[in-house]
């Protein structure tokens, strides 16, 4: 399924800067000694932030006791391979046309094989979360002191557990560093490793935070040359865009699917479910994402092009008399079908917007006339 979903993403990236974001969400959890995750990474266009699809997956499932032996491990062997696995996959989409791609995590991708060893197709945007030593003396976390900013950018930070939405006024500042190899118990394999990497640190620090709220603080490493504040915009902005992959996450559980209720075992089924949830989800998160037409994204990243008659038809019997009850999206776009499936999923047309729940109602009625047209077609 994951190999299906890549093939149909790589189709779609020609000419494209893509957004490869990564990132790790727990599935289950007892809460002591097994838990079973999942890692996968999205491509998302960087210059409309349209969702494109799957890029890769895979899961991982922890047994306790063994983190004591972390360290000792040889890279390899570590979880945390899989950050460097997947970028080494999002690499193909350079040899498929993307013009650029770049990889995009969040503190938790902060390893420093990641960086040593990315492949040369590939950038990287990655949260810092280690406050390592630089070549020269210091350390990441205080060599922006007396960097003089670029300027300041205002942005609307989405709800969070415990914070609501707000919006923020951000300090930028950027320079150039170089990290220093890190010491390691495995000194031959640490020896492989280059003595340093040079990135862009770019700061982005909030000015006059609410009282009662955590301040945004982000330190951003990228392979990335940024001097101007134009870029670093640009960086903030592709970062701001790993909210994607979070979104896909709500949507797989409680805003959505809601997977983790699912009592099927694992060790295969489960997984194999999980799989097809997590394709069904960024098709639902792209109807969500499109449902404005802002991004003037296609049919095709999300349907089959020959499904448009079906569709048609299906819009057709679906509008009414007022204007509110037509499809205002021209045919052949993904906000037309995005509004067929918000009808579909019990959507008036008059209140609101469609949200995930509406649209994977709507989807999964669009997804069985579908197959019925099919069938009555090929008869």
């Amino acid at each position: 399924m994951v190999a299906t979903a890549r093939a149909r993403t790589v189709g779609l990236v020609k000419g494209r800067h893509i957004l490869a974001i990564q990132d790790t969400t727990t599935l289950r959890d007892d809460g002591n000694q097994r838990s079973l995750s999942l890692h996968p990474m999205i491509a998302v266009d960087a210059h409309d932030g349209g969702l494109l699809g799957l890029i890769e997956a895979v899961f991982l499932s922890h047994v306790g006791g063994k983190k004591s032996l972390r360290a000792k491990r040889p890279f390899a062997e570590k979880e945390s391979r899989r950050w460097l696995d997947a970028t080494e996959t999002a690499a193909s989409l350079v040899r498929a046309g993307a013009v650029c791609v770049t990889v995009v995590a969040d503190r938790e991708g902060d390893i420093y094989e990641e960086f040593a060893c990315r492949p040369a197709e590939t950038e990287l945007l990655i949260r810092a979360h280690h406050d390592r030593v630089l070549e020269g003396g210091g350390a990441l976390y205080d060599c922006m002191e007396d960097v003089a900013e670029l300027g300041r950018e205002k942005i609307d930070l989405p709800a969070n557990p415990g914070r609501p939405a707000r919006q923020a006024v951000l300090a930028l500042r950027a320079r150039e560093i170089i990290l220093k190899r890190p010491k390691r118990n495995h000194p031959a394999e640490a020896a492989e490793l280059p003595e340093n990497v040079t990135l862009t640190l770019v700061e982005a620090r909030e000015t006059d935070p609410p009282d009662d709220v955590t301040p945004v603080h982000w330190r951003l490493l990228t392979t990335h040359k940024v001097t101007t504040l134009a870029e670093a915009l640009q960086i903030t902005g592709f970062y701001r865009q790993r909210w994607t992959i979070e979104q896909l996450f709500r949507v797989m559980k409680t805003k959505g699917f809601d997977i983790e209720a699912v009592r099927v075992a694992e060790d295969g089924p489960f997984e194999n479910l999980t799989t097809a949830t997590l394709i069904a989800a960024i098709q639902v998160l792209q109807m969500v994402r499109e449902r404005d037409g802002a991004a003037g994204r296609p049919l095709q990243d999300a349907l089959e092009p020959e499904d448009q008659p079906a569709l048609e038809a299906i819009c057709t019997s679906l509008e009414g008399k007022t204007a509110k009850q037509k499809n205002p999206h021209p045919k052949g776009s993904l906000a037309y079908a995005s509004w067929v499936c918000a009808r579909l999923g019990g959507w008036t047309g008059y209140y609101g917007k469609p949200g995930p729940i509406v649209m994977m109602q709507g989807l999964q009625s669009l997804k069985a006339m579908l197959r019925g047209w099919r069938l009555g077609r090929d008869v």
